[in-house]
């Protein structure tokens, strides 16, 4: 990641619909995780005695656990992939690159978290990108970090 003096003075953000694309691609290493961990969890649930062809009840506290387990495991994947380059596999297609100059740790969570709360609204976080003046996103805003598109490299 590399760090820059304000918004406007560098390259546009990204456009939703480039964000939107590296999530789609990002879905898949994220579902292959959530898998994984289904199915320790299928496992470890099989083996504290329950019938093997039991599932979990929904909205019981194994259920919850997962599903903090798979959020934990997404965000384990994003923030590790922005941290190291500055980009997740879904964004390296797209050529998007996250920079900023709070790209700490807890930054690159708050921007996790924040867009987490912006698609369960919906989106909104992402949409709001449309009539913001710098075109940034709620966790752009809230991380202070953001979304470019890396130029073509020459040649």
């Amino acid at each position: 990641m590399t760090s820059i003096p304000s918004p406007r003075a560098a390259r546009a953000p990204a456009l939703v619909g480039w964000r939107l694309l590296a999530m789609c691609y990002d879905a898949w290493p994220v579902l292959a995780l959530w898998m994984l961990i289904s199915a320790a969890f299928t496992l470890g649930f099989t083996l504290a005695g329950h019938p093997a062809r039991e599932n979990i009840a929904p909205f019981s506290g194994w259920q919850w656990l997962l599903w903090l387990c798979c959020w934990i495991a997404a965000g384990i994947y994003a923030t590790v992939s922005w941290r190291r380059g500055g980009q997740t596999l879904g964004m390296r297609p797209w050529r998007l690159s996250l920079i900023g100059p709070q790209a700490s740790w807890r930054a690159l969570w708050i921007r996790y978290a924040v867009g987490t709360l912006s698609l369960a609204l919906g989106g909104a976080g992402f949409w709001w990108a449309w009539v913001d003046r710098d075109r940034l996103t709620w966790h752009d805003r809230a991380s202070r970090t953001r979304l470019q598109r890396i130029a073509r490299p020459q040649g």
